[in-house]
């Protein structure tokens, strides 16, 4: 982060969030907690991203609790747009020709890791994380140039929308590549069909959409082609697309909203052009995705540890300390080898569901929204036990790597 951006990020805040506050009773005072230890990255933090952890810790302590979760996300979006539009991480690892920062993964994943410790509500993961990396690796010219910078400058967020759950599109949980899990040509999934003028019109049905009922792009994966040339594309529906419906849907972790969303002979635009290796690009998002998570996943689970150091096990908590620095740890040398990332991401799960399970009591709780985010992100992205078996698959451990 050079100084423009750090300057940007530290100027004061509109006058919505710059209002005067009262915090409830039951809440501590606010103050930034401090930093994890220095050797737990893999590598020694550069001056950069010293900055990004630092004015992000500071930004989320002063405007991200409880409360102002509970309230964003009861609202329409599901996140405070305000708070988004100032943490300035919707163009963290764009090229800066879009407006982006140009930053890399291990910049991103201590973003990641800020946003988990504050589990603040926010389009991080189905924009920045998800869907900006495909349409910058995919996209035309045309397509990059018009969706990259409303992307950068937060006034567009996007939803990447799947047939059958992200865990197998993205590869963490089996090889996209080994069965038609968009559609296959047969009923369900999702299914694209040309058109006279030679555009394109999908229908079907996709569950568990990470912010799908707000983004106002779709990203949307679906079966193209009959038996000869039956494959897997990628089309941008925008939402205000006629026979588009979505409904929001009751979630266990309310910070990661999710929707189910209907393509009724809804127009759609091919991302990219053919021939494009569309599943290669899935798994690589998918791994790098995995990274990103499991760096949340290792921030709420240090914050959870940070709120309950006077419990008075303190031999289960020392337990608990050495299993979430073992996973940032592998959070951290995989920001710099994606291909670790399903492993971290078991790891980092793991982690959090024990501290969460140790360190929650009952009721609404910090805490038991920790135990939420660990369930949800398994239900998403897992589990745990077949991330590690994929992980497993892909290195060779137990024969010739897979796919």
């Amino acid at each position: 982060m050079d100084a423009a951006e750090t300057a940007a990020l530290n100027a004061p805040l509109d006058a919505p969030l710059n209002a005067p506050r009262t915090e409830p009773p039951d809440e501590p005072p606010r103050t930034a907690p401090p930093e994890p230890p220095a050797a737990a990255p893999a590598a020694p933090l550069t001056p950069a991203e010293h900055g990004i952890r630092r004015t992000l810790r500071d930004l989320l302590t002063e405007h991200a609790g409880p409360r102002e979760d509970r309230a964003a996300t009861a609202t329409p979006e599901g996140y405070d747009t305000a708070l988004w539009a100032r943490t300035g991480l919707a163009g963290l690892t764009l090229p800066t020709e879009y407006g982006g920062a140009g930053r890399g993964p291990a910049e991103l994943a201590l973003a990641c890791e800020e946003t988990g410790r504050a589990l603040v509500p926010s389009p991080l993961l189905a924009t920045t994380v998800l869907t900006a990396p495909l349409l910058a690796a995919l996209g035309t010219p045309a397509q990059r140039a018009e969706h990259l910078p409303r992307i950068a400058d937060t006034s567009l967020t996007c939803a990447l929308a799947v047939p059958t759950g992200l865990a197998l599109a993205l590869g963490l949980t089996g090889d996209n590549t080994a069965r038609d899990w968009s559609g296959g040509g047969r009923a369900g999934g999702i299914q694209a069909a040309r058109t006279a003028d030679g555009g394109w019109r999908l229908y079907g049905e996709a569950a568990r959409v990470v912010d799908g009922h707000s983004a106002g792009l779709l990203l949307v994966a679906a079966h193209a082609g009959g038996f000869a040339r039956s494959r897997t594309l990628l089309f941008l529906v925008r939402a205000d697309a006629p026979g588009l419906v979505r409904t929001r849907q009751p979630v266990l972790d309310p910070t990661r909203p999710q929707a189910t969303v209907q393509f009724r002979d809804a127009a759609a635009e091919l991302l990219g052009e053919e021939p494009a290796d569309v599943l290669g690009a899935l798994a690589a998002t998918g791994r790098t995705a995995a990274v990103m998570l499991a760096a949340e996943a290792v921030g709420t689970a240090g914050a959870a540890l940070d709120r309950t150091r006077e419990r008075p096990d303190r031999h289960r908590l020392a337990d608990l300390y050495v299993q979430v620095e073992a996973a940032r740890s592998l959070t951290y040398c995989a920001a710099r080898e994606p291909d670790g990332g399903p492993l971290a991401l078991a790891h980092a799960l793991e982690a959090l569901r024990a501290t969460a399970a140790e360190c929650g009591g009952t009721g609404a709780t910090w805490e038991d929204l920790c135990f939420k985010r660990a369930a949800s992100d398994e239900l998403l992205f897992g589990p745990a036990r077949r991330l590690r078996d994929r992980a497993a698959e892909r290195t060779g451990l137990f024969g010739e790597a897979a796919a």
